[in-house]
């Protein structure tokens, strides 16, 4: 019995490597070492991923909220176990939306969104607001960078309880323009990483790619089946929003 176990096993691995079933390459992060992520939830359902970036404010990703006068989320800090009552945790409600203008539910340009919270998060090891890059163009290609969340680590839908992360290499953005990548869809707004069989995925949304500590992306969208070779995930460039940014936190 024990050999037919192993040897399920073993052909699952290989499926999950030639078919792309599995998103391989994460871990689970160590508890609460990232302190500004954020799950966005509906009905205590985990939705999408955030950022805090100060204590009244979030970013994401505006795809998460296709309906901008929908305020009945809840916003979860602190959180490292989606399931467990940690103490470290600490819920608000959504008191404004602020989607990018420009958003575009067609190709997902301009996918970022400010929440502003309906009170302030107070400071712990477990809640912090992180740094955002601010102007300054593109990550190079090439360049190791750090995506986060609590989404699927599989394509049939497998979710974890744990927050995940993953490292993924920045690609060249002509590369990603080609037509056999994204094509036309694939913006100046964007930026696209990836690496073998290694992915973001369904419920991994808004969350945010990092680079030396500071957020570079968001996560914004991909292919329907994660972590396909030519079907990189796609992320927002922030350093393209810092004027937009600053004006809706002034609100």
């Amino acid at each position: 019995m024990e050999g037919c176990k192993n040897a399920l096993v073993g052909i699952v691995a290989i499926l999950c490597v030639q078919l792309g079933w599995c998103i391989m390459g994460g871990w689970e992060a160590t508890p609460h070492s990232r302190p500004f992520m954020v799950s966005i939830q509906q009905n205590g359902k985990h939705e999408c991923g955030g950022f805090l970036i100060a204590e009244k404010w979030v970013m994401s990703a505006a795809h998460c909220f296709t309906d901008p006068s929908e305020k009945t989320g809840k916003v979860v800090l602190g959180a490292h176990s989606l399931s467990t009552p940690e103490d470290t945790k600490q819920v608000f409600g959504i008191a404004s939306l602020h989607p990018h203008p420009d958003f575009s539910l067609d190709n997902y340009d301009n996918d970022i969104i400010l929440l502003k919270l309906d009170g302030s998060a107070s400071p712990t090891t477990a809640v912090k607001p992180v740094a955002y890059q601010r102007g300054g163009g593109y990550v190079a290609a090439g360049s190791e960078v750090t995506v986060l969340g609590w989404g699927s680590t599989s394509n049939l839908g497998n979710r974890p309880d744990a927050l995940q992360e993953l490292t993924v290499k920045v690609m060249r953005s002509p590369l990603c323009k080609r037509y056999d990548y994204y094509g036309d869809k694939f913006t100046d707004n964007m930026m696209c990483a990836a690496g073998h069989i290694s992915d973001t995925c369904d419920g991994d949304s808004g969350g945010p790619l990092i680079h030396s500590g500071v957020v570079v992306g968001i996560t914004s969208n991909g292919s329907k089946k994660c972590g396909k070779p030519k079907k990189p995930g796609i992320y927002t460039v922030v350093s393209r929003y810092t004027q937009w940014i600053d004006s809706v936190l002034q609100q």
